[in-house]
């Protein structure tokens, strides 16, 4: 199994409603590929950090090899969550993958 995790800290200018409506947009869009994509075993996107946090979401996702993960990455379905959702409100990105 290989495992995904992405933490995200969205762009700054966005009140507190807004950022609330854009992450569940987040969540609601990546969790839904959930037997969209093959492979794609578990998804799970977190919005509720301590305040001790500096990440504002976090997705937590498992594959069954790292073939499916390459699959992910570029599979339509991804692809519009990502461009939609993701990449127009956040401004950071780390990402750890590994095998488990």
């Amino acid at each position: 199994m290989v495992k995904h995790i992405i933490l995200w800290k969205l762009k700054a200018g966005f009140s507190d409603a807004e950022k609330e409506n854009i992450k569940a947009g987040i969540k609601a869009g990546l969790e839904g590929l959930h037997g969209v994509i093959p492979g794609l075993e578990y998804i799970k996107v977190q919005t509720a950090g301590l305040p001790s946090s500096n990440a504002d979401v976090m997705l937590d996702s498992a594959f069954a090899n790292e073939a499916a993960l390459k699959n992910y990455a570029v599979h339509p379905a991804h692809v519009a969550v990502a461009d939609s959702k993701v990449r127009p409100f956040t401004e950071t990105r780390l990402c750890l993958d590994f095998e488990e």
